[in-house]
């Protein structure tokens, strides 16, 4: 994608001074091609990587999928700055399944002139199983940020995908909640053969109008998303047993909606604080990998 075409980021194009867009460890890429071995296994086949973005090798911790290869992120650059630009792609063949997340919270600095970018792509062949879970991303004080990301997949295969943003680094100094210039966050998927299935985008840049109002965050300060691409018959048993509430006491709301097309469902959540809405999340997708797989998501790891 040419993050430069999008208009919303017409303000912040300016070269960056210390280090151009393109310089070596800059542009990050990532490849990761899933498939089963003879035994049945999942395994990670295919792993192209280009500095910051690292991943050594696929773990098999996970005591209620063992079969089942789990891939860390990481980067080496430290936080994202002016003019980075990154790109993933995932690939799971037929039959495979994964589990992919990042090392820690994606931290985005402070940028003064250019912004950074985040392209993805995701393919899913014939009953194919991904579930996608990265720790939440941190915009600073005057970040611009735009991700892209795309999904093809097969009307048989699963996809749990989820973002969790926050607003700023709530206990920072004085606070930076709601500092950042701008977050453009782009998601939409396909059919193989090229059917499209939803798309959604959402700008926020508060300020020019601020998030705090109701009807958009309100009160809250961490917003996740999760998508989940998957059979009619699975999504209908999903949506009936996902309970959507607004808890004044816990401070945490969550929503959950049909995509069009038959492709699946969309569950929001709003929290005051990051950790109950990761929790949230993984009992979303531990109700959804029930359905598909009938294993439940293992307990989180107590120092995530």
């Amino acid at each position: 994608m040419n993050f430069a075409a999008a208009k919303e980021m017409s303000p912040y194009l300016e070269e960056p001074k210390a280090m151009p867009i393109g310089t070596p460890g800059k542009t990050g890429s990532l490849y990761l091609g899933f498939e089963l071995d003879g035994t049945g296994k999942s395994i990670l086949r295919d792993l192209e990587r280009h500095a910051p973005l690292i991943v050594q090798q696929a773990l098999y911790f996970d005591e209620e999928m063992p079969e089942m290869p789990c891939v860390y992120i990481l980067s080496s650059g430290g936080p994202n700055v002016d003019g980075d630009r990154y790109r993933q792609h995932f690939v799971v063949r037929k039959d495979a399944f994964a589990h992919v997340s990042t090392g820690a919270a994606t931290k985005l600095a402070e940028m003064r002139y250019n912004f950074s970018g985040l392209a993805q792509r995701f393919e899913l062949e014939e009953n194919a199983y991904l579930e996608y879970l990265p720790e939440p991303t941190i915009p600073c004080r005057h970040t611009r940020f735009i991700s892209d990301t795309s999904i093809r997949i097969d009307v048989s295969a699963t996809l749990f995908y989820s973002e969790i943003y926050t607003s700023g680094r709530k206990y920072f100094d004085a606070g930076e909640t709601f500092r950042y210039d701008i977050l453009s966050v782009c998601s939409r998927a396909e059919r193989p053969d090229g059917r499209p299935l939803f798309r959604e985008k959402f700008i926020i840049r508060p300020g020019l109008r601020s998030p705090r109002t109701l009807g958009a965050m309100n009160g809250y300060d961490v917003f996740a998303n999760a998508v989940v691409l998957t059979p009619p018959v699975h999504a209908d048993r999903i949506y009936r047993q996902t309970e959507a509430f607004i808890d004044p006491v816990r401070r945490l709301a969550a929503g959950i909606a049909r995509l069009p097309n038959d492709s699946g469902l969309l569950y929001k959540v709003l929290g005051e604080e990051t950790a109950p809405v990761k929790k949230l999340i993984r009992e979303f997708c531990s109700a959804v990998r029930t359905e598909v797989k009938g294993k439940p998501l293992p307990e989180e790891f107590p120092w995530r």
